[in-house]
């Protein structure tokens, strides 16, 4: 039997090297007002995008200029709101990684509103978002996050009060995705190993999630199958477009999978962390995915809970390793040695080294959502986990 699933829309997805030149075309018919967003590593130094920027003005769109220098705050979206509220904007582009699309994203949102963002942040805010937006492009330029094809914009305000929320909206989905792999080509090392890991999180996490489906499952595993043979390639021979390729395809499967199928204990670790200290989203990620992984199957294979989670733990297992003669047990146990061991080589820094400090970790556990993880844990265990961190 199919077990039911629901699907949130994904955008007009254009993917493959080459595809950015289509957006002069996709504007057509929307409006010549334009706000471009772009990170604090400006993408306006890529010929690429200069070229077609280039040509928008030559075609008489009218283009308008901000930057997003890292995760999105409350502060930065009300204050580009506020600059471009009355502008008479056509519609929001945001060129470069998952903070400067989300922040686009909401953005986008928060221009038909006067309300500041956090009234509708999800946990923060008591008010609902009509769900109103400016037509909304993202244009992926590094390969993690998958934020092009998910229906969320994550803010985040670090300090003792601090959070990692979403605005969310099923209008929120972007109307148009451009994954152009030859974007990423200029990502560095460290950029592309995090990022990576923050899609290997997000496949695997949906793909054990029970609110996971066959199509959820379908794309989660292809993506992992890329990661597996592509993301330390990427790593290392950063200008290799097949790699790079092959990358931001699971990075883009990873934003629709998550969208419909959920996340899991490592993302309610990377909320909790992100609002309390300024460590960048894919490095917790990447940190937590070993040691999380192991304490998962360890307990799935003792408790014996969740059948299907360990199944599907020993078929990533089986694909990684070709190893079709061991028993499900040992393959399931072989994920999270080949993470560990993907984690060292792609040399993802500890959490300490941001500042996060054994004093930390109780008021963390304590706020800590499983979400859709296979398995629950304790507040100790919990903490194990982080130290191994440390």
């Amino acid at each position: 039997m199919v077990i039911p699933f629901s699907l949130i829309r994904p955008p007009k997805i254009f993917f493959g090297p080459g595809r950015l030149s289509l957006l002069p075309d996709l504007l057509k018919h929307v409006g010549n007002n334009l706000l471009i967003l772009t990170g604090s590593r400006s993408h306006l130094g890529n010929w690429n995008v200069i070229e077609v920027l280039d040509l928008l003005g030559k075609k008489g769109y009218i283009l308008s200029y901000d930057k997003i220098v890292s995760e999105p705050s409350p502060d930065d979206v009300d204050r580009i709101a506020a600059k471009f509220r009355h502008q008479h904007v056509d519609a929001v582009i945001s060129i470069g990684g998952g903070s400067v699309i989300d922040a686009g994203k909401a953005i986008s949102a928060m221009l038909s509103v006067e309300r500041p963002v956090k009234d509708y942040l999800e946990g923060v805010g008591k008010s609902s978002h009509p769900g109103t937006r400016k037509f909304f492009i993202a244009i992926p330029t590094t390969a993690g996050t998958g934020s092009e094809a998910t229906a969320n914009a994550v803010i985040t305000e670090t300090g003792k009060n601090g959070f990692k929320r979403s605005l969310r909206h099923d209008n929120f989905v972007p109307d148009v995705a451009i994954v152009d792999p030859r974007l990423t080509l200029s990502c560095p090392p460290d950029i592309t190993a995090v990022s990576g890991m923050d899609a290997f999180t997000q496949l695997l996490e949906s793909f054990l999630s029970d609110k996971s489906g066959a199509l959820t499952d379908a794309l989660a595993f292809e993506g992992m199958r890329s990661i597996h043979s592509h993301l330390y390639r990427a790593f290392k021979q950063g200008e290799d477009l097949e790699a790079r390729s092959h990358i931001s395809c699971a990075a883009l499967f990873s934003g629709i999978t998550l969208a419909n199928a959920g996340l899991g204990l490592i993302h309610g670790f990377a909320s909790a962390i992100g609002g309390m200290i300024s460590i960048p989203h894919g490095v917790i990620c990447g940190k937590l995915m070993a040691p999380v992984n192991r304490y998962n199957i360890r307990k799935l294979i003792q408790e014996k809970s969740n059948d299907r989670a360990l199944k599907k733990y020993a078929l990533l297992g089986n694909m990684i390793s070709s190893a079709t003669s061991k028993d499900p047990e040992w393959q399931a146990l072989y994920v999270s040695e080949y993470i560990g061991e993907l984690t060292e080589k792609l040399s993802i820094p500890s959490l300490g080294t941001y500042g996060l400090q054994i004093a930390d970790l109780e008021q963390i556990v304590k706020t800590v959502s499983h979400k859709s993880n296979p398995v629950q844990f304790s507040e100790e265990e919990l903490t194990v986990m982080l130290k191994e961190c440390i």
